[in-house]
């Protein structure tokens, strides 16, 4: 662990992430009969860009980055938009909760990777705790497999460019402040999707360019504000917290994902689906309560052993 690790808080922001993507993703579908993939990809981050730039200017946080840390935050911001548009593209034929239950394969390809390319340590209980997440999510995807067919494979890309966008982030972590990451991120994002939309095509309905109505423009700044910040709290979250840890925690997007996909589309799961996600999250606070005791066994002071040491 290192000394900018603290677990239970990078846990904490994961939470919020969980609440703040399907929120974000919930307005993007409503969005979605009106506005083509590409036109809300590319306002997605023009607001991120409005809101974040001032902020990070105002708080004084610095820009400067190596070349290093340059490609890391440009290959990142490729999987965050590929990622968005990708996910606007599943939700329109998807529910919120069956979209996201779909790409829930990224914690556990998240938890492999962190350990085989970052060296990051992973217990038995983890993985252990997250084989059981896992199966929950396969009773929750089921149905969405019979019923959607071939859009219901969407997600899955979804999966593993943002299991490599978690990756880059926790990369980013110690090299760049949080807030700097997402403002520096937005012209990247629009230096590479304003010349697509511009140049594309008007017969491709996935860049096509419609002017949206008051009522759409509520929505757009509403998405644009929570997706900004969900993704700075993942941020954060990967500052202090490896990816390994946080992993099994994005289980517990299901079931807030289920819950806004109730109160905005009225979308409810079947039984099935309610076991899995009630084993999710059975999974996800096993994860808490087993960093909660590791953390606590951390802080606690070693005794000092004088002569030779016991016998083993």
């Amino acid at each position: 662990m290192t000394h900018t690790d603290r677990p239970m808080l990078g846990i904490a922001l994961m939470l919020a992430f969980c609440i703040f993507a399907p929120l974000g993703d919930s307005l993007a579908k409503l969005l979605g009969p009106h506005l083509s993939v590409g036109q809300i990809t590319t306002l997605r981050f023009a607001l991120q860009a409005v809101f974040l730039i001032p902020l990070s200017l105002v708080l004084g946080r610095s820009w400067r980055m190596s070349r290093r840390t340059f490609v890391l935050l440009s290959a990142r911001t490729v999987m965050h938009i590929a990622g968005i548009a990708m996910m606007v593209q599943a939700l329109m034929y998807l529910p919120i909760a069956d979209a996201i239950a779909i790409a829930f394969v990224m914690p556990f390809i998240a938890l492999l990777l962190g350990h085989i390319f970052m060296g990051e340590h992973v217990g038995p209980h983890r993985l252990g705790a997250c084989v059981v997440g896992f199966g929950g999510t396969l009773l929750v995807l089921q149905p969405a497999f019979s019923e959607v067919g071939a859009p219901a494979l969407i997600p899955l890309a979804v999966a593993l460019v943002f299991t490599i966008y978690m990756l880059l982030s926790r990369a980013l972590g110690p090299r760049l402040d949080p807030i700097a990451q997402q403002a520096a991120a937005a012209p990247i994002a629009l230096a590479l999707l304003l010349p697509v939309m511009a140049f594309t095509p008007d017969s491709i309905a996935q860049t096509a360019w419609t002017t949206p109505e008051p009522d759409h423009w509520r929505l757009v700044l509403l998405m644009g504000a929570i997706g900004s910040l969900s993704h700075l709290v993942m941020a954060w979250a990967l500052k202090y917290a490896p990816a390994s840890t946080l992993a099994p925690m994005q289980y517990l997007e299901i079931p807030a994902a289920t819950a806004i996909g109730w109160l905005i589309f009225r979308d409810t799961p079947g039984a099935m689906a309610s076991v899995g996600i009630a084993i999710i999250m059975g999974a996800g606070l096993y994860i808490v309560m087993r960093e909660r005791a590791s953390a606590a066994l951390t802080a606690q002071p070693k005794p000092m052993h004088q002569g030779s040491p016991p016998a083993q």
